[in-house]
């Protein structure tokens, strides 16, 4: 399972996706009204001076160039594209991105070329390369995550990237159709009887042939949006500060009880620690869920690290599992 890089029904979908797509927009309303420059602050504090709406834009992680794309934006340069097409499908790469390297170890001499207006980083990329990216291109960066406040700063993000590229009515659109889906969702839940149901997201990964469950906590994202969705989340960890993500094995999950558990694999390296690695575990076959058979593998495709059209898509795919 892909993890993130830590420095550590359908109606409205479509809405979501078609919100990234097509028509310009007018310049951002913080530029300077004679000069048309904009200028900003970014996550980290730093004042980012634009000549105007950044249109050569790289991205240097997933979840901002999810973003670009929501926002009506194409990079011309990606980190990971392969790697991007197999876990982000909710906002589709419609162009042909340059690949500039790894999310945690992106070529500059690769950004460089491009000459790019704009590279739009996390704070998850070490300092190093950041003060090197400087020398390329304005740099923004966004916070990677927040686990006292997921969904804001999902929004904030958002907004950040709007500025600097012109896009603010764009931002404003993508955030009210989310919460439209989040609360069409809801109501879905509960016509259903599934209103405060308690869901355990996992992932999990194999490392010397042992498995290692990441409990996604109720300060992650996902968790995030498990509440909004009027779910309660079963997991009692709190989670690390930035992605409210734990850690844990199958005896672990011992504690769960009857809950619903749900979890995106990786199928592009064909592992499934649930249903594969852990199969003839007998643990793993004791508990309560597995037993009862509310084990609900989601799509591959849903970024659990991204974005409002990634969240709106594992929104789709839990409410179906769960209306089911």
């Amino acid at each position: 399972m892909r993890r993130p890089v830590i420095t550590a029904f359908a109606a409205a979908t479509a809405a979501v996706v078609l919100a990234g797509c097509g028509t310009t927009e007018s310049a951002s309303t913080g530029a300077d009204a004679k000069s048309g420059r904009i200028a900003l602050t970014d996550a980290t504090g730093a004042k980012v001076t634009l000549d105007g709406p950044a249109k050569k834009v790289v991205g240097t992680e997933w979840n901002v160039v999810e973003n670009l794309l929501s926002l009506g934006v194409e990079p011309v340069g990606v980190a990971d594209v392969k790697g991007y097409k197999t876990w982000n499908t909710a906002a589709e790469l419609t162009n042909s991105p340059k690949d500039i390297g790894t999310r945690g170890e992106p070529s500059m001499d690769t950004i460089a070329s491009l000459a790019p207006d704009l590279v739009v980083a996390t704070t998850d990329l070490p300092d190093s390369a950041v003060k090197q990216l400087r020398k390329i291109a304005p740099v923004v960066e966004v916070r990677s995550a927040d686990a006292s406040d997921q969904l804001g700063q999902m929004n904030e993000n958002l907004d950040l990237i709007a500025e600097a590229t012109g896009r603010e009515k764009r931002a404003g659109t993508v955030k009210k159709r989310f919460a439209a889906k989040l609360a069409a969702g809801r109501k879905a839940l509960e016509d259903a009887g599934q209103d405060g149901t308690e869901v355990a997201f996992a992932d999990g990964y194999v490392a010397s042939n042992q498995v290692t469950i990441r409990p996604y906590t109720r300060r992650s994202l996902i968790g995030a949006v498990n509440e909004k969705l009027g779910l309660k989340n079963a997991w009692k960890a709190k989670g690390d500060k930035n992605y409210g993500l734990a850690s844990t094995d199958v005896e672990g999950l011992t504690d769960l009880g009857d809950v619903q558990f749900a979890y995106i694999a990786d199928e592009q390296d064909s592992r499934d620690p649930f249903a594969k690695d852990l199969a003839g575990n007998r643990t793993w076959k004791s508990l309560p869920f597995v037993k009862a058979g509310d084990l609900h593998r989601l799509p591959t495709g849903i970024w659990m690290f991204g974005g409002h059209a990634s969240m709106g898509a594992y929104a789709d795919a839990l409410v179906d599992a769960l209306e089911k």
